[in-house]
């Protein structure tokens, strides 16, 4: 599998994950915070893997 595929996968992850933050950050602020840490964990893999 080449690793650009890998790289658009964390990146189609992070932003489903940005979108969970978005509908849940007025009801369970908890939820999000929690959301906000595994959008940044795929952000930073992305890069990572890409370099």
């Amino acid at each position: 599998m080449p690793k650009e595929y890998v790289v658009i996968g964390l990146l189609a992850l992070a932003g489903f994950l940005i979108g969970g933050v978005y509908s849940t950050w007025k009801t369970a602020r908890g939820l999000a915070i929690v959301l906000i840490v595994l959008t940044l964990v795929a952000l930073g893999a992305a890069a990572t893997w890409l370099l």
